[in-house]
């Protein structure tokens, strides 16, 4: 034996299947962890316990899906053999096969998310114009009411038997339409506005009209999603009974019609009242009125017999004694306020009459014309004093100016010399010989040379 001889090394440990299967499932639960994946579904299975298999494929790849109590989990209407689909689910591995399979948790149909953007973006835009806010009373008592919807659909067929047992005395009037796939909506818009005219299109005027169609998915709902409907809706001058799908499914004509049935069925309750109820409360009345009459009549027969038996046991000129004389009371007195009332406005009319003639616009003109005469005389007379105090000033000023002034002096046989240049000569300095001098004196000047 050779002491010195490596030693073999030991075989590597191996995994069973089963731990290798739980590690790979283990990493696709932790790694990958819940997701959408969409493909289309083939070979689906429902098996009695409520849980469905299925696959989910694509032109390139196929997986297995497993959706367990799927009758309650949303969406599962949605699955059948070709229908696209878009799947929230996690992956795993069923151990006891290894193969690799997807929990599905929920389903939808491929392209509702785009729809119900489509949906919330028409719904802010109408709601944004105000035309959810609008709401209409409907009739009490209707006589007609027009269906909107198809004619071989279960809905026509529901509304029709409620309004025969609660209603059998409206008259029903439908207008058959495509209630889904393309242009259905146009042909919905279109009866609306034809129903809410209908005289040209010799059609019976309706009291309100039902407007839906029995349940589906959002594809097949969708033309009660379109704008043109929603706004025919509006335009319509009739009350509009929204009765689309379902109590859960919700459509643009439901927002935008005057009241929304959960189901078509609903709708025709709710148009129409119950003829069963009508006929119980009548009667309920009826009974009611038939007692207060019988109560009120025997209360009046008690009191006429009290009557009888008291005052009207007594004569009748006795009994009519006592309100004869408040009458002649009350018409003398009436007659005394009558004559009072005519004196009073007889009083009264003649002081309006004087108050008028005061206020006549002739009486009026005068008393404008006597004031302005009486002002054109105050102005004649200041005008007057005016003019003469300033003449009687001017006297005086010139009586004051011959005494005072030169003309006085030359009277007295003053005189006043001057040079040839009209100078006054006041001193014998102011001249010198030879020179001519003007002496001014009171009847003219003499002129003289100084010697």
């Amino acid at each position: 034996m050779d002491l010195f001889a490596p030693k073999p090394s030991p075989a590597p440990k191996a995994l069973s299947v089963t731990q290798l299967v739980r590690r790979m499932k283990n990493l696709l639960e932790v790694e990958l962890g819940e997701l959408w994946v969409e493909g289309e579904v083939s070979n689906l299975k429902k098996q009695a316990s409520g849980h469905w298999y299925f696959s989910l494929k694509d032109a390139g790849s196929q997986i297995s899906c497993a959706m367990f109590s799927a009758r309650r989990r949303p969406g599962a209407d949605a699955l059948e053999d070709g229908a696209k689909v878009r799947v929230f689910a996690e992956p795993s591995v069923y151990e006891a096969r290894g193969q690799l399979q997807i929990i599905v948790q929920k389903v939808e149909r491929a392209g509702v998310g785009e729809l119900q953007a489509r949906f919330e973006a028409l719904k802010r835009k109408l709601q944004a114009e105000g035309l959810f806010d609008r709401k209409r009373p409907l009739p009490a008592f209707p006589r007609v009411v027009g269906i909107i919807t198809s004619d071989t659909g279960a809905a026509i067929r529901d509304i029709l038997n409620i309004l025969e047992r609660r209603a059998p005395w409206v008259q029903p009037v439908l207008f058959p339409v495509r209630v889904q796939g393309k242009g259905a909506e146009v042909e919905i818009a279109r009866a609306i506005e034809r129903m809410g005219n209908p005289e040209p299109h010799d059609i019976p005027r309706c009291d309100v009209l039902i407007v839906g169609r029995g349940g589906g998915s959002i594809e097949d709902l969708w033309n009660f999603n379109e704008e043109i409907v929603a706004r025919a809706i509006v335009a319509c001058p009739i009350p509009v009974i929204s009765a689309v799908g379902h109590e859960i499914d919700f459509t643009i004509a439901d927002f935008v019609a005057d009241l929304r049935a959960p189901t078509p069925s609903a709708a025709a309750e709710l148009a129409v009242p119950d003829g069963e109820e009508l006929r119980n409360r009548l009667g309920l009345l009826g009974r009611r009125l038939s007692r207060r009459i019988s109560d009120r009549t025997e209360r009046l027969h008690l009191l006429l017999e009290n009557l009888r038996r008291g005052v009207l046991s007594r004569g009748g000129e006795r009994l009519l004694r006592e309100p004869a004389m408040r009458i002649d009371s009350l018409r003398g007195r009436l007659a005394n306020a009558t004559v009072n009332a005519i004196r009073d406005r007889e009083q009264r009319l003649k002081e309006l009459a004087r108050t008028h003639a005061a206020r006549h616009p002739a009486l009026q003109v005068q008393h404008r014309l006597d004031h302005l005469a009486r002002l054109r005389a105050q102005l004649d007379r200041a005008a007057a004093r005016r003019i003469a105090d300033p003449e009687e000033r001017l006297r005086r000023l010139a009586s004051l100016l011959r005494t005072l002034g030169p003309e006085s002096a030359f009277e007295r046989g003053f005189s006043i010399a001057m040079d040839t240049t009209g100078a006054i000569i006041r001193s014998t300095a102011d001249v010198a010989p030879g020179e001519e001098i003007h002496t001014k004196v009171k009847d003219g000047v003499i002129r003289s040379t100084v010697a």
